[in-house]
């Protein structure tokens, strides 16, 4: 077998252990987690769980960055916390154990999803915690004291082909009204309802979205990516629905009326 160090944690999942059917165990795992939707609403996906299997593997690659996977002494073993919990709210973790296939290109290989209680994890002395990813709770939240600083060029420019259709012709100069209306609209908005932004975790920071209703006033388009400095907010890009809920499911399950899977 080739050797490989059991106690690397590569940045991405694949790298770190093989998962030979791997939406399979998503739907195992949905089943066994608390009743949510993992689907997405706005865009065709190949897999049957696309926000579960992405929250999977983004919530390992910053397992890894905070190196909270667990080992048995004899390195058979190994599991982390997927931050999920059962119905019951019993934690669910991850297991993993040596890959035996000849050539084998991971160190580990998946084993099952297994709640805190199951005996599987009994050979684990202490159980590893969940993944963190802010110390600063005011980040969560959108500060409306603060200017917001939008760069409405960029936004159109990088992002034209995720705007709504009806709006795939226009002109430059008509789509940077619309933007520009629709984020005086929603700044008017969080200030009566601080639930309106709603934070996402990306590149190693916590960010907040706010929605762009480009084309109905009751109805989110787009969702604004706004980035927290300490005087100010900055805007250069936004995200679909589907992207939007992606990145913020990571750190939660979004609590709010506009941002639904």
């Amino acid at each position: 077998m080739t050797n490989i160090n059991p106690y690397d944690l590569p940045p991405t999942l694949y790298e770190f252990a093989l998962i030979p059917r791997f939406d399979d165990e998503i739907e195992n795992l949905a089943s066994l987690a608390e009743t949510e939707d993992w689907s997405y609403k706005h865009t065709q996906s190949e897999h049957p769980k696309p926000i579960l299997g992405n929250y999977i593997r983004y919530t390992y690659k910053r397992i890894a960055e905070e190196k909270k996977v667990v080992f048995t002494d004899d390195c058979k073993f190994s599991c982390w916390n997927t931050g999920l919990v059962t119905s019951h709210q019993e934690p669910i973790y991850i297991l993993f154990e040596e890959n035996r296939f000849d050539e084998r290109k991971t160190y580990w290989h998946f084993s099952r999803f297994a709640k805190r209680g199951q005996w599987e994890l009994s050979k684990f002395p202490k159980l590893p915690e969940m993944a963190h990813y802010f110390d600063d709770t005011a980040t969560l939240v959108y500060d409306t004291r603060k200017e917001l600083r939008p760069n409405i060029e960029h936004i159109i420019a990088d992002n034209r082909e995720r705007f709504p259709t009806e709006l795939s012709t226009a002109s430059d100069y008509y789509l940077q009204n619309i933007v520009k209306g629709a984020i005086d609209s929603v700044v008017e908005r969080v200030k009566r309802n601080y639930k309106t932004a709603i934070p996402q975790y990306y590149n190693g920071s916590v960010q907040l979205l706010l929605p762009l209703c480009l084309t109905d006033a009751t109805k989110a388009d787009l969702a604004l990516v706004v980035e927290r400095f300490p005087d100010f907010y900055r805007a250069s890009t936004c995200l679909t629905l589907d992207m939007a809920y992606n990145n913020a499911r990571q750190l939660a399950r979004p609590d709010t009326d506009w941002l639904q899977p």
